[in-house]
């Protein structure tokens, strides 16, 4: 047991430098989770009145059960970490079996590592939280219209929640990893390492009905949202899915088409190591088109909840609707628009991030023959940054697209609530976007190239 406790703890340390981003999205969720789940003990913490706190007091059971969704969201995220990391370590897992391991024991290990990254993630979340409390309890005081001052605060039952949801997540994260692992044939783990998808949709008739399908499923979700709100609303979900697969096909073709006009520049094509970079993006288009969608989608909500979040909670703060009572039954929404706005956004750099370190991986190879040609340094390494950026640049244009049928929606309750701030929210919300997105694609930057220049 002292050597899988061992081997484990050395497998974390060389991951944690490899997958930095991996580790950073955890850290980031359990502060969000925990952050949420305190925002009332921040906002205790500011010294309420009585009569504050009594209106506050049914806020705290709104946030607490909306909490939960947030932890099937992270669970999807951890269990899409942990897929693509187990694929990368196919062949590790099957010379642990090649020395005499069962699977039993390679599933320990991963067990051993699951507690470990988990407790890590979760003390430095929660940690994290306490260090931003006084931001966090800014935001919480703008919602709720209470009086906000510096202070640092820390709430022991939003750890303690914090740490028994990410106990449950961890949890069946590890079963399904063990299970993963138990059921591969030994063969199937040392081949592990595929050549990546090729997407043959250029041209012809297959290209028509791509496009044609991507118009009618963009018609449908954009047209509701502009002409029928209160559907669009009631189907939020469909909706999503919709988006979804018509941005997926939008991506295709159009990656496609980028490659096509890339050729037709012959000279700029084969200068440099061009030609590398535009195949390699080109190769990966079947297999990251959805995943690409799915973060473009998740950033574009992330934006309208903000938005709206924010929006409503600047609409509260008239005098009729805080003499109403209105004000403070509705205060929890704003917030709950905020922080699942945040959340999704997380969890699409997160999303994007974890694509690109895969499609890197799988590259080592063909960066390690360039090396061997005499191709540069410097080349290789503009030529993995032109792709991680292409792929983080790509769902944000794509986001802020959807997003500007999105507003439409958000502007018109706002207007019903007499918000006259609306455009100074969507500048400051979308600056954070931009922002938090360049960050993340720096770091991703990073930790490919350790991953695939020699």
């Amino acid at each position: 047991m002292y050597l899988y406790l061992k081997l484990a703890a050395g497998n974390v340390r060389r991951c944690a430098r490899d997958y930095s981003v991996y580790f950073a999205a955890l850290a980031c969720a359990t502060c969000l989770m925990y952050s949420f789940t305190a925002s009332m003990d921040y906002l205790k913490a500011l010294g309420l009145s009585s009569e504050q706190a009594d209106a506050l007091g049914s806020a705290g059971d709104v946030l607490q059960a909306f909490s939960v969704f947030t932890v099937i969201v992270f669970m999807f995220l951890v269990r899409y970490a942990d897929h693509f990391l187990l694929r990368r370590r196919a062949r590790e897992f099957a010379l642990y079996e090649l020395m005499g391991m069962d699977t039993g024991a390679v599933s320990s290990i991963l067990l051993f590592e699951g507690v470990l990254v988990g407790t890590t993630a979760l003390v430095g979340g929660v940690a994290l939280g306490a260090l931003l409390s006084p931001a966090f309890g800014a935001i919480a005081a703008f919602v709720f219209g209470v009086s906000w001052r510096f202070v640092f605060s820390f709430s022991p039952d939003a750890a303690a929640w914090t740490a028994l949801c990410f106990a449950a997540v961890f949890a069946v994260n590890a079963a399904g990893d063990a299970r993963m692992v138990a059921r591969k044939p030994l063969i199937e783990l040392v081949a592990a390492r595929r050549t990546p998808e090729r997407a043959h949709v250029t041209g012809g008739l297959a290209s028509m009905v791509r496009l044609a399908l991507a118009v009618l499923l963009l018609g449908v979700v954009w047209g509701s949202c502009l002409l029928q709100p209160v559907y669009f609303i009631a189907f939020i979900i469909p909706m999503g899915f919709a988006a979804c697969i018509a941005t997926a096909l939008v991506a295709q073709l159009g990656v496609v088409r980028w490659a096509e006009a890339s050729r037709r520049r012959g000279g700029r094509y084969w200068r440099g190591v061009r030609v590398f970079t535009v195949r390699q993006v080109e190769s990966r288009v079947t297999s990251t088109s959805m995943a690409l969608a799915c973060a473009c989608v998740l950033i574009a909500a992330a934006v309208c909840m903000m938005v709206a979040g924010f929006a409503l909670s600047v609409g509260l703060r008239t005098s009729e609707m805080i003499s109403s009572g209105v004000a403070d039954s509705l205060a929890p929404i704003g917030f709950i628009g905020i922080f699942y706005g945040s959340v999704f956004l997380l969890a699409a750099v997160a999303v994007l991030s974890l694509q690109q370190l895969s499609g890197v991986a799988d590259s080592r190879g063909a960066f390690r023959t360039l090396a061997q040609l005499g191709c540069e340094r410097s080349d290789m390494r503009a030529s993995l940054r032109t792709q991680v950026r292409l792929c983080f640049a790509a769902p944000l244009l794509g986001a802020l697209v959807h997003d500007v049928f999105g507003f439409a929606l958000v502007a018109f309750l706002s207007s019903a609530l007499g918000v006259q701030s609306f455009a100074s929210i969507v500048a400051g919300v979308l600056a954070l976007t931009v922002g938090f997105i360049g960050v993340y694609s720096l770091l991703t930057e990073r930790a490919a190239e350790r991953l695939a220049l020699p």
